[in-house]
């Protein structure tokens, strides 16, 4: 199993899909990197040599991946969380960022939905 950017990339998958295991690295920027190295995108990923592999961790080097493309992901959430923008303050909140409507949807953001009624039988016994 060959090891690029710090990930072991899936040996029984085409190079080009295989690539896309790595954070960051989409169909279309596997291909571009698969063209610049000289490697066919349809050979499996077991198949590569020791050199081609040495190719493609050296053309890795030159885009943001995996470990340095999260922490820029998350300073920048940090930061609009910081300056108190309308963004940050619904990432703060675990609410969806990007205009999506909550009343009916957004569970993915929001979590589980809490059980009404236990809450009301609560309140209703204590007081």
């Amino acid at each position: 199993m060959a090891r690029i950017a710090g990930v072991d990339i899936p040996r029984d998958k085409p190079v080009w899909v295989a690539l896309g295991y790595i954070y960051g690295i989409g169909p279309s920027l596997a291909m571009k990197i698969l063209a610049s190295t000289g490697i066919d995108p349809f050979k499996r990923a077991r198949e590569l040599t020791d050199d081609e592999v040495t190719r493609l961790r050296a053309e890795m080097e030159k885009y943001k991946v995996e470990g340095t493309l999260r922490a820029e992901v998350q300073r920048n959430i940090k930061r609009l969380i910081d300056i108190g923008s309308y963004r940050g303050m619904r990432h703060k909140l675990g609410l969806p960022v990007r205009g999506q409507r909550t009343r009916h949807n957004a569970r993915t953001r929001k979590g589980p939905r809490g059980n009404i009624f236990a809450r009301l039988k609560k309140k209703k016994q204590g007081g």
